[in-house]
């Protein structure tokens, strides 16, 4: 350990600075903000004023409804559970290892189309009524977490 190796400690230096604070700081004067003009000035437009033009984001069409509370669900079929074995659990966890689902987002749905041959017991967000048949009727169960 010599003087060349110091470093502050991790968390301890910040970028930022103060501005306007005398010349000595080496932003003073002017405090970054250049010469007059707009922005130079307190009440500087916000982002995305162009002057009094008609602002890109206003030109641009809008259509349809963006719901704000739509939930992502991931629908996986049953005939995709036959990579589990006989009596296992199956839960979005064991999913995502067996690289079935990479991103389950807001929950995964299991829906009826192909076939089942193994029993199970699937713990997942959703089942369609034809996925929940298949699984039951094989003795399996389907748990909603």
């Amino acid at each position: 350990m010599d003087l060349s190796n110091l470093k502050p400690a991790a968390g301890s230096k910040h970028n930022c600075y103060r501005k306007g604070r005398g010349h000595g700081s080496g932003n003073g004067k002017t405090a970054g903000k250049g010469h007059k003009g707009q922005k130079a000035r307190s009440g500087a437009p916000r982002p995305g004023f162009e002057g009094g033009q008609m602002p890109l984001y206003r030109r641009i069409p809008k259509r349809g409804f963006k719901n704000r509370n739509h939930k992502d669900i991931v629908g996986i079929n049953v005939d995709v559970l036959e990579v589990f074995d006989n009596d296992a659990v199956v839960t979005v966890q064991a999913l995502k290892e067996r690289r079935i689902v990479k991103n389950p987002k807001d929950g995964i749905k299991i829906l009826g189309n192909g076939e089942l041959t193994k029993r199970l017991t699937v713990q997942v967000n959703a089942f369609s009524a034809g996925a929940k048949e298949k699984i039951e009727a094989l003795g399996g169960k389907a748990e909603v977490v």
